[in-house]
């Protein structure tokens, strides 16, 4: 039995899947093109408010102030910092050190995780939890 006598079996399609292809396709872009309008939009609505939070800033800092209240709203100047290293294995040192491994995002690579397992089948960490599913990915034929 070859593949395709099984998906007969499994699930004939109410429309021809040529045509459910070329529906999936023009709803993906038109899909695309909204969101590239969003982004458009978006980024010019981000530079203008930047010009004005230069000019609210400006202002700040002329009154040595860190806030400064109007009817409209309160304006407020603060300090943010962020935080990041170019020595990963000084910083994995540090935390080791100073049990501090708080500083650290409770996240997974997802990528290095899935290589890991692949290479290492029988070692499973406690507590990891796996969620797989099968998805759909349609490509665009090189004839469109």
């Amino acid at each position: 039995m070859d593949v395709l006598e099984v998906q007969d079996e499994v699930t004939t399609p109410s429309i021809p899947l040529d045509k459910l292809v070329a529906i999936y396709l023009k709803m993906r872009d038109a899909k695309d093109k909204l969101t590239a309008d969003y982004k458009q939009k978006y980024a010019d609505i981000e530079d203008q408010m930047a010009v004005l939070e230069a000019e609210m800033f400006g202002v700040c800092k002329h009154m040595n102030a860190d806030s400064i209240r109007t009817k409209a709203g309160t304006i407020i100047r603060s300090v943010k910092s962020r935080y990041w290293t170019n020595d990963w294995d000084s910083m994995y040192h540090f935390i080791k050190e100073n049990d501090a491994y708080g500083l650290l995002e409770k996240r997974l690579h997802q990528t290095h995780m899935k290589e890991f397992l692949s290479e290492n089948p029988d070692l499973l960490p406690m507590g990891l939890n796996v969620e797989s599913e099968y998805t759909v990915v349609v490509r665009r034929s090189k004839e469109n």
